[in-house]
């Protein structure tokens, strides 16, 4: 945890240096953005911008100057009211989340949108360089990106000779919910020597059974905090992750938003696969 906390510490140091653009990168700056879920705040301050954000949405709350910024929408929905007062000149949208035809019809008003992809870890050192470029930070932009992708191939060689365990990473309990191999929490998994038991599934984020569940046999249960109760798989005596009480909760926020803040919730990931490496007889 220590490792990853300098590193980003790092990023946030050297993009928190590069709120003034050169003359050059000035032709292509936005100033007036608005963010259309909580994790392209994060990007945009990631690459030093923070300052150009003059509308949030909803839940939007890392770093901490975010609360001081105006919602202008939630994750189905934009105030066109608030939008409007907020007058800017640039919005950027989630692709995973924010619906086509909201999108359509903000660019129907006349307003420039950019729609961000961050399903990989690949596509969130994408979105750092693009968000990098939209705000005239393009050189912060590609030092968070290399900052980022190093510690991601840091940790990745770390476990690369370690036992590789099945895990099911459950999102929510009810519905239950998991990911599949094209998620970032999956690659996550990988490079951390876990083998998603769901990956194959063609649903980004699919809603499985129980049963299904206990028929893959996962040696570890992963969930983000606060999003299950693990005693509902430990009256499965046939599940390997019961018997060896191989249980474990990761940062909410860290796993869930697709930012450079993942590089917590990986490094706790590695470290509940480094016990349950402990736990879990070698076949």
């Amino acid at each position: 945890m220590i490792r990853f906390a300098a590193l980003l510490a790092t990023l946030f140091l050297f993009t928190g240096c590069h709120d003034e653009p050169t003359a050059a990168e000035e032709k292509t700056q936005y100033s007036r953005i608005v963010t259309l879920a909580p994790h392209l705040a994060e990007l945009v301050f990631a690459v030093g911008a923070g300052d150009s954000i003059v509308g949030v949405s909803a839940y939007s709350d890392f770093p901490a100057e975010v609360a001081s910024i105006p919602i202008v929408s939630d994750a189905f929905t934009v105030d066109q009211e608030q939008l409007a007062l907020v007058k800017p000149d640039l919005l950027l949208a989630w692709e995973s989340g924010m619906p086509a035809s909201t999108v359509g019809e903000i660019r129907a008003l006349g307003y420039r949108v950019e729609v961000i992809r961050t399903r990989g870890l690949s596509d969130i050192a994408a979105a750092l360089r693009r968000v990098g470029s939209l705000t005239g930070r393009d050189s912060a932009g590609e030092e968070a990106a290399r900052v980022f992708t190093q510690a991601l191939d840091t940790l990745r060689a770390a476990n690369s000779d370690k036992r590789r365990l099945d895990v099911f990473y459950q999102i929510s309990q009810q519905p239950l919910y998991t990911v599949n191999g094209e998620h970032y929490i999956s690659e996550i998994l990988d490079i951390c020597g876990g083998n998603n038991v769901f990956a194959d599934l063609d649903e980004f984020a699919p809603n499985v059974s129980a049963e299904a569940v206990i028929a893959r046999q996962p040696d570890v249960i992963l969930a983000a905090e606060g999003s299950t109760d693990f005693d509902v798989w430990r009256r499965w005596e046939t599940l390997p992750a019961a018997v060896s009480e191989s249980f474990y909760a990761l940062p909410a926020d860290e796993t869930g938003r697709p930012t450079p803040r993942v590089l917590v919730a990986a490094d706790e990931a590695c470290a509940a696969l480094d016990d349950a490496r402990d736990r879990v007889p070698a076949p």
